[in-house]
């Protein structure tokens, strides 16, 4: 997981929540006719699909906010003094019963129809260890019943693994130590335990909890927590087996890791969600980057399995087959996502196929029962680095099929022109950085490379029709600049580091040609694209295009998709970086002129799936931080999400019908 901002909650609001709090009165208004999201993504496959349409395209004009729920990181963030990034929890709904986590991990069951808190569970992480990057972050909770009793399960940012009764979120007791196991112990290395947490919610399957970890990534030493990835009992906690994400001595790819790098490199983490499928018995591990992202001159080789898609027996841990997206990475392209299950037809046959979308904006599509790519992907040349004692690979994997989702690479061609003027400043700026193609290394120079580290795709993922077969996936154009540098022997052990020289384009606008997000409907029966639409406004209100007439552009900011039987609801991140004011005409804006400028559309975005065509825009007090989810209780359908964190109060949001 990566870390680009820390910010602390500015306001203190609601009222302090104890460990478990009692019912609420209004809380116990019965729940009927109940439609779960009983996953982060809906379900395993990662669909982020629900069959509800009582919200269409006939009536989502009519969509408004039905209730807001505060959560209890208001209250505590300023008198424990704990710094919180921005909200990214996604609720999951079992029966009418919403539960989501603080980013501090303070668990909390939510009645689905009145927003009213029910109970509520605190681990207390901000009283441990700080968090792996420095602000807490946490994007939900497990569910798992054997149809007599309910679990939430969840790992905490201070590496601990817990599991609450859904029904009063008392400790189960017969859960590891008391309902708690600590993830600290059996991975076989020593290392500092700020350095390890637990950001996403586990996956749970045929009983099996399989969980990851994020793992600090900003400082280039050599020695991190390594991350192996976990099978536990979901009754006992008992731990039933570990993956080694980095080869040990004997294992298959430890000779990708030359000079014993496999000893002492760490990461190579799942910090995102994974999905399984429990017919198969098999989980899906999109694992990312190694330590140093951005330099392998310590860990030559091929690095397996970093920045592959490694499926998994869930029962053993076996290693069933697996596919490296990137050969000894130094771009921090993290597989981002879960990726998506579906079943396809491919010459008349139905294929059970696994679909991962990139931060490098390509879709990888495989028989996910063998591995084998449902379309050639082709190893071809790219650059190589010229950093004294870096070895990229000589060549990268390209899929042939889909096409690229989102733009690779810079060229002269890419910059923004939609005036010679403009065109004039961005061009000239960039005089001495290093521009290029897709897998570009990083130089001492400085690059700027696209996709950037923020993707392309990111956490948010693609959602998919099972009964269609269309993914669509949400991507934004956002370039990004590092240079490698001499590290300091005094601070590290790793020989170079990184450094971002990032830079506003030219008067405050992109340096690239729109759109600057974008959502790309792909049929995966086909991999052929069948439409793409922006994803927001974009900057056409700044003062030197406000008179072009232009169509929407498109923010590059991370979008957040769930798909309906009609519908696909879209949901923007806000600001979260320290913005620098633009010039104009060679004075600095106002704050008004300045704060127009970077209006991010709180909105939610509503599109015709069919055709990508945008039929509704619901104003929102704050940008979407969380994945959306949507559910049904008491007859009625909800769509639901989480705002703010360090740019304003943390809270749910739920929508309905008038």
């Amino acid at each position: 997981m990566k870390s680009f901002y820390s910010f602390l909650v500015g306001s203190v609001l609601g009222i302090f929540l104890f460990a478990c709090s009692s019912p609420n009165s209004n809380s116990t208004l019965p729940i009927t006719q109940s439609v779960n999201w009983s996953s982060y993504a809906s379900d395993k496959f990662n669909s982020k699909y629900s069959p509800l349409d009582q919200i269409n395209k006939d009536n989502v004009e009519n969509l408004t906010i039905k209730w807001t729920w505060d959560s209890p990181d208001n209250a505590l963030v300023n008198q424990f003094n704990f710094p919180v990034s921005i909200y990214q929890a996604t609720p999951i709904a079992i029966d009418g019963i919403l539960y989501v986590s603080s980013s501090s991990a303070i668990v909390s069951a939510i009645h689905g129809v009145t927003g009213e808190t029910i109970w509520t569970y605190d681990p207390e992480t901000y009283k441990s260890n700080a968090p792996a990057h420095g602000a807490f972050i946490h994007r939900g909770v497990s569910y798992w019943d054997d149809g007599m009793e309910g679990r939430i399960i969840f790992g905490t940012p201070d590496a601990r693994l817990i599991a609450l009764n859904a029904k009063d979120g008392s400790l189960v007791e017969s859960f590891g130590n008391g309902g708690i196991v600590d993830l600290s112990k059996g991975l076989g290395r020593e290392f500092d335990p700020s350095h390890y947490g637990v950001s996403t919610p586990p996956i749970i399957a045929n009983d099996i909890i399989v969980i990851g970890a994020s793992i600090t990534d900003n400082n280039p030493q050599s020695m991190r927590p390594p991350g192996d990835i976990r099978g536990f009992d979901v009754k006992t906690g008992k731990q039933l087996w570990v993956f080694h994400t980095i080869p040990q001595e004997g294992e298959f790819g430890n000779e990708t890791w030359e000079n014993e790098s496999w000893k002492f490199t760490g990461n190579t983490n799942v910090w995102t969600r994974m999905s399984a499928d429990e017919e198969l018995g098999y989980v899906y591990l999109p694992i990312s980057t190694p330590t140093n992202d951005w330099y392998g001159g310590n860990r030559l080789g091929d690095n397996l399995f970093a920045e592959s898609l490694v499926c998994l027996n869930i029962k053993t841990g076996e290693r069933i087959w697996h596919f490296q997206m990137v050969h000894h990475g130094v771009w921090d392209y993290d597989l981002p996502a879960a990726p998506n299950l579906l079943d396809i037809t491919k010459d008349g046959k139905t294929v059970k196929a696994v679909a991962q979308v990139s931060k490098q904006g390509f879709t990888y599509v495989f028989d996910r029962v063998t591995g084998e790519p449902i379309w050639p992907i082709e190893e071809r040349p790219v650059p190589q680095s010229t950093v004294p004692g870096e070895r990229t690979s000589p060549t990268q994997p390209f899929p042939t099929k889909p096409a690229p989702f989102d733009r690779q690479g810079v060229t002269k061609e890419d910059i923004i022109d939609f005036t010679p003027k403009i065109f004039e400043d961005a061009w000239s700026s960039l005089e001495g950085v290093d521009l290029g193609e897709l897998f570009t290394p990083p130089t001492e120079n400085g690059l700027m490379y696209l996709p950037g580290a923020l993707g392309g795709a990111n956490w948010h993922g693609a959602a998919v029709d099972p009964e269609t077969g269309i993914l669509y996936v949400p991507s934004m154009t956002f370039p990004v600049f590092f240079r490698i540098i001499k590290s300091d022997p005094s601070k590290t052990d790793a020989n170079y580091e990184w450094e971002n020289f990032g830079f506003p384009g030219p008067n405050g606008l992109p340096f690239l040609k729109p759109p600057y997000g974008r959502i790309t409907a792909i049929d995966m029966k086909e991999g052929n694209h069948i439409w793409q639409s922006p994803m927001g406004e974009g900057p056409r209100n700044h003062p030197l295009l406000k008179d072009l007439n232009l169509p929407r552009l498109g923010w590059n900011l991370r979008g957040s998709p769930v798909l309906t039987k009609t519908l696909l609801f879209i949901g923007q991140e806000g600001k979260y970086w320290e913005y620098v004011p633009a010039l104009v005409g060679g004075a600095k804006l106002t704050e008004v002129q300045t704060q127009e400028i970077i209006k991010f559309d709180p909105k939610m975005q509503v599109f015709d799936k069919e055709n990508g065509e945008l039929i509704f825009e619901l104003e929102l007090p704050l940008n979407v931080t969380g994945a959306p989810m949507t559910y049904m209780a008491n007859g009625k359908q909800y769509i639901a999400f989480a705002v703010g964190g360090s740019i304003g109060p943390a809270k749910i949001i739920a929508l309905g019908l008038k």
